[in-house]
């Protein structure tokens, strides 16, 4: 497998440190809100990166992190009234509801900031003994110009970057230079704190993944993921902190996603352009918004809408039709097999055992290739496409057609996909409401409204079915 390394600006192949053992770290959010889209892009990406490595045979330790103590924690606490701790443990619980949602398989650990103080503490005083680190007014800084190799991620030139920098007045008194980053704020009233050397604070947001990393994994990893704006300055600065305080290289493949961007700005709850997760699966399956994302190379950014250029169907629901295709095909297939001829024509057969095995070969050839999921899902359709003809023809055996049938199945698992259970019915909220007014109009025995409501709710494309146990909810189709 070859991956896209971001320190070196060109793929390479993916060989472990450790025989048939991938050290992972993926940066995970900082728990001040619910999971938008672009946040979710990231988790669903290294996930199937994870997937895919063991499939191949590895074993594969997983660690992504929470941040749960930074300004936008502190902020968003104390205007909801509640300790920072509460926030978190509230918005860590509403993480795993939308990633278990999206069949993302939970880490082998979920390390909080909060939980690794000891660590952090730990890995600064390291740094400072070893001056790299001050003591400036309002907390513990790192020192840039003194780590020689700083920019080597981001390529980024120290002078330039200085040069950029000079021009940033500081009022933080005793701090060397603006491109400084923070290691330890200094505590400030009413917010949480920890004792430390330096006296009591919290935690830079930088110092946090690098202890969190360390702790966890080792000196080394292997691979070091999170999505493209965190090159800069975040991980550019974990490098820095890591390597000057080990003295041993910190990761060896840098991964990063690219934005989903909303009209080519990417989407960010500062900007104010964002879709929550938890309203999108108000209107779309989770499981419909996870292959949406898959449909394009994770490094490639994603231009988000709910309806595309010319004001018609969001592209989620051409990923809808899209996914069904497949799910039809699965369908089509186990209903052949159960009338076909044990022994098939030849010829037909000869065809589909090749489109089996030249789909499995690209759909492993584009996962080879850089985690490439848009061409592995092509590769899928192209053998749904070939095993959908041989079911057409009734001339291929059961046996074939059921071979293709798991071949299909297999290859969407591996992504997190799977097309061969239930379809997941997602109800519109305009069509609850319209279900609880249509509920109140025959309490209030006014059922004439209540059969006009019912015509409404057809229109949006749901029956209803009134039972003993209340009101069940099909889609028209059904």
């Amino acid at each position: 497998m070859r991956i896209y390394n971001t320190a070196n600006r060109k793929k390479e192949d993916l060989v472990p440190l450790e025989e048939g053992h991938f050290k992972i770290y993926a940066c995970g959010p900082t728990v001040y809100d619910l999971m938008h889209l672009g946040n979710a892009r990231p988790i669903i990406t290294f996930d199937t990166l994870r997937r895919y490595l063991k499939y191949k045979g590895y074993k594969v330790t997983y660690v992504q992190n929470f941040t749960d103590i930074d300004d936008k924690m502190i902020a968003r606490a104390r205007q909801q009234g509640i300790s920072v701790k509460e926030l978190a443990d509230k918005m860590i619980a509403e993480y795993f509801h939308d990633a278990d949602s999206l069949n993302v398989v939970r880490a082998d650990v979920h390390p909080r900031a909060t939980d690794s103080i000891p660590g952090i503490i730990d890995l600064i005083s390291t740094l400072e003994e070893k001056g790299y680190a001050y003591v400036a007014d309002d907390g513990v800084y790192f020192e840039v110009a003194s780590f020689e190799d700083y920019g080597k991620l981001s390529h980024h030139k120290l002078e330039d970057l200085e040069e950029g920098a000079s021009e940033r007045v500081s009022d933080v008194e005793g701090k060397r230079s603006a491109l400084d980053f923070v290691l330890w704020k200094f505590k400030k009233e009413g917010e949480p704190s920890w004792d430390s050397p330096w006296g009591e604070g919290r935690p830079g947001w930088h110092i946090e993944c690098s202890a969190m990393s360390q702790e966890n994994l080792g000196s080394t990893i292997d691979i070091h993921s999170g999505g493209v704006d965190l090159v800069f300055p975040h991980h550019e600065n974990e490098i820095a902190q890591s390597e000057a305080a080990s003295g041993e290289p910190f990761v060896r493949y840098w991964m990063h996603n690219g934005f989903v961007n909303v009209n080519q700005i990417k989407m960010s709850k500062s900007k104010g352009n964002f879709f929550l997760l938890r309203n999108l699966a108000e209107l779309y399956p989770y499981e419909i918004i996870r292959y949406y994302i898959l449909q394009s190379h994770y490094r490639m950014p994603i231009n988000f809408s709910l309806t595309d250029d010319e004001g018609e169907d969001s592209p989620l629901d051409a990923a809808v039709t899209s996914y069904r295709r497949i799910r039809t095909s699965l369908q089509t297939l186990e209903f052949a097999a159960e009338t076909a001829p044990e022994e098939g024509d030849k010829e037909t057969d000869q065809a589909l055992e090749e489109a089996i095995a030249t789909g499995r070969r690209e759909w492993t050839e584009a996962m080879d290739d850089d985690l490439n999921t848009a061409d592995a899902i092509a590769a899928i359709f192209d053998l749904v496409r070939a095993a959908n003809t041989a079911a057409a023809s009734e001339q291929a055996s059961s046996a074939l057609l059921l071979d293709a049938r798991e071949t299909i199945i297999e290859l969407c698992h591996i992504l997190g996909l799977k097309p061969d259970e239930q379809e997941e019915l997602v109800i519109p909220a305009e069509v609850k409401e319209l279900v609880e007014k249509r509920t109140q109009a025959k309490q209030d025995r006014d059922f004439e409204k209540a059969d006009r409501i019912r015509d409404e709710i057809a229109e949006l494309g749901f029956r209803l079915e009134d039972t003993p146990q209340g009101v069940h909810i099909h889609l028209l189709e059904d």
